[in-house]
């Protein structure tokens, strides 16, 4: 994006990442600007070539677990026509949806409504840029914005200037240190992408999935489904199965008011909150998912074919992968007990993290107040402290568990936070109203020589 003579145009907002937070957020901008008042400018960037969100985890019988009313716009205002409901009325399918009498819809059907809400935004968001850096802009010793470097696969560099930058990288995945991602070694999140495509000649003997969460659930029912001659190992260290707690006063955690609790409170209070509700989110499976399973390995009990074996109390020791199997060592560890496998491939469901957004500001990342642990200082717009005088704006979206909760990488709070955000942007910007401005005439003149050769 660039004006005049290559010099980037200056925006209220740049969006970094268009998964479902910064989504959200553009179509909280979009309201805003509908409802009439000073619009905000926002423009995103993408890495994906199109909206995806955790593709490879898409089953076709697997649900959300959020209510659909948590959506990208209802808790902020349920007249919106961003909504779920809203969705489904240009779908066709609302009175059919409302006769099947459930909150939780699936999860293809639920990416559908994203990807439906993403088309309607789809003019400020440009797809198959990463980001390579974001470097202040600096007016008479205080920054007034920030330069949003991207390329795009070609390597062609591209500038957006904005008065605030809205960090939104998601999840990345996790896997156990040393563990290495090959052919026949796996994150669940390319589950889809690997599974359907294996070779089937000769047909796979075994599968080991590593997790005890719900995805990990989920891999080992899609697997011992889509090869009805494999065995399935669940590898996990606990006795079992742990159900989530989606009790009616447990979910009050998400609850957009429980975030000004959570944030004012004293740290030792925090964890005491984040470790009480941790079965709520974290290495949990549905409780209907659980039943299932075991009403499958019970059946085959009683049938003498068994090919679902739970591998529970157990760890993973080693992995050795081949060109043509895995080599797996596995400790039962109540008696240390050691067991070899040959599997054909080996599941990592184990989570996620999420992502660095401070190391992704690169140049401007150095200027983020850190606390003694190394945590970012985020206040409760969520809006990151700078060590320098700012009248530009970093927010981030995710990575802000140790200040807001446990709601913060969820889907439970979207539609509020970027509703606060938006209202964070505009308040910041009338406040700001006589402070210097980001003119593009003020870009150095190596910032302008990338300007000038981007596309």
């Amino acid at each position: 994006m660039s004006a005049g003579s290559g010099s980037p145009e200056v925006v209220d907002l740049v969006g970094i990442g268009f998964g479902p937070s910064n989504l959200a957020l553009a179509i909280a901008v979009e309201e805003h600007n509908r409802r009439g008042g000073e619009p905000i400018t926002a423009t995103f960037v993408e890495r994906q070539d199109r909206f995806g969100w955790h593709r490879g985890m898409l089953l076709d019988d697997a649900t959300m677990q959020v209510s659909f009313l948590k959506d990208l716009v209802t808790l902020r205002d349920p007249t919106s026509d961003y909504s779920f409901l809203s969705y489904l009325q240009a779908r066709d399918r609302l009175v059919e949806f409302v006769n099947h009498k459930i909150l939780f819809p699936l999860r293809v059907e639920f990416h559908d409504y994203l990807e439906w809400a993403a088309e309607r935004v789809g003019d400020v968001v440009t797809y198959g840029q990463q980001v390579v850096g974001v470097e202040p802009v600096i007016v008479d010793d205080s920054v007034v914005a920030f330069d949003v470097v991207s390329e795009d696969a070609a390597g062609r560099r591209s500038v957006r200037r904005g008065r605030n930058v809205a960090v939104a990288v998601g999840l990345a995945p996790s896997i156990p240190p040393g563990a290495e991602l090959g052919p026949r070694v796996w994150h669940n999140l390319d589950l889809l992408r690997r599974a359907p495509s294996f070779p089937r000649d000769p047909e796979p003997r075994r599968f080991a999935v590593v997790g005890a969460g719900q995805s990990a659930a989920e891999c080992v029912a899609y697997l011992h489904q889509q090869f009805p001659t494999a065995e399935i190992c669940s590898i996990f260290a606990r006795y079992g199965y742990a159900p989530s707690d989606d009790t009616p006063y447990a979910n009050r955690i998400f609850d957009p008011a429980a975030v000004d609790l959570y944030f004012d409170a004293d740290d030792d209070v925090k964890r005491m909150l984040f470790d009480y509700h941790r079965n709520t989110n974290y290495s949990v499976v549905d409780a209907d998912l659980i039943n299932d399973l075991y009403r499958r390995e019970y059946q085959e009990r009683v049938l003498g074919e068994r090919r679902l074996r739970m591998m529970n109390a157990s760890r993973l020791c080693s992995v050795t992968e081949s060109a043509h199997d895995v080599r797996i060592a596995v400790e039962f560890l109540p008696t240390g007990e050691i067991e070899s496998l040959d599997v054909d491939a080996l599941v990592y469901a184990t989570g996620y993290r999420p992502g660095d957004a401070v190391t992704l500001l690169g140049e401007a990342g150095g200027l983020v107040c850190r606390r003694e642990d190394g945590a970012p200082v985020v206040h409760r717009d969520y809006r990151l402290d700078l060590a320098v005088p700012s009248i530009a704006g970093i927010y981030v979206q995710g990575g802000t568990e140790h200040s807001h909760g446990i709601s913060s990488s969820l889907l439970s709070n979207v539609a509020v936070r970027t509703g606060e955000i938006v209202a964070s942007v505009d308040e910041r910007r009338r406040s700001h109203s006589g402070a210097p401005a980001a003119d593009a005439d003020l870009v150095d003149d190596e910032l302008a020589a990338i300007v000038g050769s981007s596309a």
